[in-house]
């Protein structure tokens, strides 16, 4: 125990202060020690040293006396900087700035590691700079701020510059962004706007002026195709300077919207219509795909300049579709030459949008708007359509693959779509489908059925259900057909030993009323054997399906007849002629005459008499003249005109194919059945119009009028009742799958139904109408 050392406890030694004798010496020792910093003669000195007298000077709070004596040392040095700068030259003050700047804050940063302990206590407790922050705000505003220093540095920035924009040789771009990083630091030390008040604004002004300027200049001379590359060149240069000199990321915004104000958004419209080079001229040009993109990527840069590019691509597409029209409205073009048009249109225009404008779904939906536009100006383009669908199906498709076929006929949608009138389409379609099931005229029933379930797609399945019960029909008729061959063949042999010539044969086409387009043509008068032919089928169809009533289309049959010429036993030529049921009926007469008027063939046959005089010309023309006509010309004068049997007709066929001319005063109308179920063979009867009229067809116009109606009642019965704006919406929604109707149309019909009484109006608000159970 006693070998353990003992513990004294001693008392504090007393706190001596420092007085202000001491502490002079030691900041003095201090002082000197900045001045050999500021040398650059540092290497001899104790920083710990340092350090320590400065914690001192803190700690005995003689903190005013180290802070102040810091910020007059700094100053001091600080003018000693701005009069030597103050008289450098021009040529050598951006390198010499730069080289002063970086001296400070060398200085700063060793100055700030002595006075560590000052920062974090004196500065905080009294509200100062830290040093380090004072040392750049005594820069400011000593050095900088010097009227014969920061105009200077200012213009010889911005005259670099203009100089690199001019295309000349500038001094070393570090220079310049050490300047600016100098101006951003200065201002960010102490919350002054420096490098705003003193380089921004000047640097956003002047380059807005010399943009302005060149692009006026370099626009009145060049095409808008090279003002394009040049805008672009000019912008990237504009984003790598300003990441080369380290501007604030602040002005680089200003700086893209100045530039692209000044040579996109001032001059947009110009290079749009520009003669010859803009955009709209070389929407002309197919080739010019390319150069059409890169203005887009140009003017894309401010989004509302692309306005005018899809201004001007909506004009283009409605003048060429204008043309179109036009030229079918003048019997340029046929309408599948429309459609033709139309899609090649749209193939070309559809390019310019996927490319040029980089499938812009705004321009996209404009090019749908503009087509629409100038295809819904009136019914022309759905009958168009119709017809160009009648010519692939019929020939169009041949040998095509079925990658072909469907291509093709999404083609055909793409248009439809566009179609507002879909159900004038849906009309006119329906006939040339009726003329083509009964003529056997399709290429396949593969593609025909194709077309349908692409309607369907479209537009759902009310919309093919007639067409859908077509083909059924069809179907039907060929087992009909069978089994009344099937029936003929065992009834004849039951009269094998019979007399009597051999009978005439007939195929018969029963349709559905309902699903066939009609037309109320009364039947003409037909041979006695083919009367007998219709009386047995008719007897075998109605012991099978009682209660039915056949109505029979005499207007669109077709038949076959054996027709002998010539005029002496050795020179007798026989021929097989196909031709429709209204020549048959012509022709059969002249086995009892061989001549006759207009009026008697029209009294003999009861055939209509427009439908007549087709026919009789069709006899007569100079590759298929079975008839001579009396008088001279081409045209039918009077019931007088004669018609006499040409025995001299020679074809280097035996079977001859007689076709009917064209006439586009034909009323049309299709081919098909009336009441309950109709028969009558396949024909190349009446045409069911060309297409180039534009006025939508009155039996359409009579089912819109239903149609409407009947949206109305449907609505107001499940809405009781309903403001008329309301009404009008509901509707057009409604029926916009098929049609749109006008807000004319619909007020009518809803006058129509108060009339007879399925609606009746408040007598509060007469806008407002109720269903009236």
């Amino acid at each position: 125990m006693s070998d353990k050392q003992k513990f004294k406890i001693k008392p504090f030694r007393t706190f001596v202060q420092m007085d202000a004798t001491g502490a002079d010496q030691i900041w003095s020792s201090l002082g000197d020690a900045i001045d050999e910093i500021h040398h650059r003669n540092a290497s001899s000195l104790s920083f710990e040293e340092l350090y320590r007298n400065a914690y001192n000077l803190v700690l005995h709070k003689h903190g005013d006396l180290l802070y102040s004596g810091v910020s007059d040392r700094l100053a001091t040095h600080l003018l000693e900087t701005v009069q030597r700068l103050a008289d450098i030259p021009d040529s050598s003050l951006l390198e010499e700035m730069a080289h002063a700047w970086s001296e400070h804050r060398i200085t700063m940063v060793m100055v700030r590691d002595i006075l560590m302990y000052m920062d974090r206590t004196y500065v905080p407790q009294n509200r100062r700079r830290p040093v380090y922050e004072l040392g750049l705000h005594l820069f400011r505003t000593t050095v900088w701020e010097h009227p014969r220093v920061q105009p200077r540095v200012t213009q010889l920035l911005l005259d670099a510059v203009a100089s690199e924009r001019a295309g000349l040789l500038t001094d070393d771009r570090t220079l310049l962004k050490q300047n600016i990083s100098m101006l951003l630091e200065l201002g960010a030390a102490d919350a002054s706007n420096v490098y705003e008040r003193d380089f921004e604004t000047l640097f956003l002004g002047t380059t807005q002026e010399f943009y302005h300027r060149e692009s006026l200049d370099f626009l009145s001379k060049n095409t808008a195709i090279d003002y394009v590359a040049k805008a672009q060149g000019r912008l990237d240069e504009e984003k790598i300077r300003a990441a080369a000199l380290g501007l604030a990321q602040t002005t680089e915004g200003p700086l893209q919207n100045i530039v692209e104000t000044e040579l996109i958004e001032r001059h947009a419209e110009n290079l749009v219509k520009m003669e010859n080079s803009g955009f709209a001229a070389l929407l002309k040009d197919e080739t010019k795909v390319e150069q059409l993109r890169d203005m887009y990527d140009l003017l894309v840069r401010v989004p509302s300049s692309v306005d005018f590019l899809r201004d001007a691509l909506s004009e283009r597409v409605k003048t060429d579709g204008s043309a179109l029209i036009a030229d079918q409205e003048r019997g340029q073009a046929d309408p599948p030459a429309f459609v033709r048009g139309v899609l090649k249109m749209r193939d070309r225009y559809g390019n310019v949008v996927s490319t040029a404008f980089r499938g812009e779904k705004r321009a996209a939906k404009r090019l749908r708007e503009s087509f629409e536009d100038f295809l819904n100006a009136d019914a022309r383009a759905a009958s168009c359509l119709a017809i160009y669908v009648d010519e692939l199906l019929r020939t169009g498709l041949k040998g095509a693959t079925e990658a072909q076929v469907t291509a093709e006929l999404q083609k055909v949608i793409l248009v439809f779509r566009y179609l507002s009138d879909k159900d004038v389409f849906e009309s006119y379609y329906k006939q040339h489908l009726a003329k083509r099931l009964l003529n056997n005229k399709s290429v396949s029933d593969e593609a025909e059925r194709a077309m349908v379930s692409q309607l369907k797609a479209e537009c759902g399945y009310q919309f093919t259900s007639k067409l859908e019960g077509m083909f059924n029909d069809m179907r039907i008729s060929r087992d009909t057909r069978d089994a009344y061959n099937t029936h003929k063949k065992a009834q004849q042999a039951r009269q094998a030993g019979g007399s009597g010539g051999k009978l005439v044969d007939i195929q018969v086409d029963v349709l559905t009323t309902g699903y066939w387009p009609s037309q109320n043509v009364p039947p003409c008068t037909l041979p006695g054997p083919v009367d007998e032919a219709i009386e047995r089928f008719s007897e075998f169809y109605l012991e099978k399906h009682t209660g039915r009533k056949l109505s029979w289309q005499t207007s669109t049959g077709s038949a076959e007849l054996r027709a002998t010429f010539g005029t002496g036993p050795n020179k007798y030529r026989r021929h097989d002629l196909c031709v429709s049921t209204y020549q048959m009926c012509i022709l059969m007469l002249f086995n009892e005459k061989p001549a006759l008027t207009l009026g008697e063939i029209r009294t003999a046959t009861a055939i209509p008499d427009q439908e007549l005089r087709r026919h009789l010309i069709s006899l007569c023309t100079p590759k298929h003249r079975i008839l001579r006509k009396g008088s001279k010309g081409k045209a039918i004068t009077s019931d007088s005109d004669t018609f006499t049997f040409n025995a001299d007709f020679t074809s280097k066929m035996r079977r001859v194919r007689v076709p009917l001319v064209s006439m586009k005063e034909t009323a049309t109308s299709g081919s098909a059945a009336a009441s309950g179920a109709a028969g009558a063979s396949g024909a190349d009867g009446a045409a069911a119009g060309d297409g180039s009229g534009g006025a939508v067809p009155a039996n359409v116009e009579e089912d819109r009028r239903h149609l409407v109606e009947a949206a109305i009642v449907r609505i107001m019965k499940a809405r009781k009742m309903l403001h008329h704006n309301d009404l009008i919406a509901e509707v057009t929604k409604q029926l916009s799958v098929r049609f749109v109707p006008s807000p004319q149309f619909i007020k009518k019909r809803v006058e129509s139904l108060i009339e007879r009484e399925y609606l009746e109006r408040e007598e509060n608000d007469r806008r407002m109408y109720t269903y009236v159970a």
